[in-house]
């Protein structure tokens, strides 16, 4: 991610989680998803809806950078429909073994989050496979 300012970065934090608040996650799950350092505990974590950002720290910041790109492939799949975006993520799902995509993404961390994001948007899983290597002509 870029460099934000503490409004951008306290805008981005709001928006995560809204997001995994409608994703039905407690202050536990959200702290394992995002991978917060040890120092923020569960009660700090009500903190980030309003009065803080989430700590400008590396980790945190890519599993944010993958909550909003799930975010943003869900608006692809469900332009008009905002409940069904929510669903899609609570209801369990054949590709994922018949879980809930957001249970996959708690239990597995990073790769459950990266399973998510490979099923919604194409384009991720295309640059993983190496498939935007250029082609050698002959």
């Amino acid at each position: 991610m870029t460099t934000l300012t503490p409004d951008d970065r306290l805008l981005m934090t709001r928006r995560t989680m809204k997001l995994l608040e409608a994703w039905g996650l407690g202050a536990s799950d959200i702290m394992h998803l995002l991978r917060l350092p040890e120092n923020v505990k569960a009660r700090h974590v009500a903190r980030f809806r309003d009065e803080e950002a989430f700590p400008d720290d590396p980790t945190v910041n890519r599993q944010i950078g993958y909550l909003l790109r799930i975010e943003e492939a869900l608006h692809t799949y469900f332009p008009r429909n905002p409940e069904m975006r929510d669903l899609w993520v609570k209801r369990g799902n054949k590709q994922f073994g018949k879980k809930a995509p957001v249970a996959v993404m708690v239990e597995d961390g990073e790769s459950g989050m990266i399973s998510v994001l490979s099923h919604l948007d194409c384009t991720f899983a295309w640059d993983l496979t190496g498939s935007k290597a250029e082609y050698q002509t002959a």
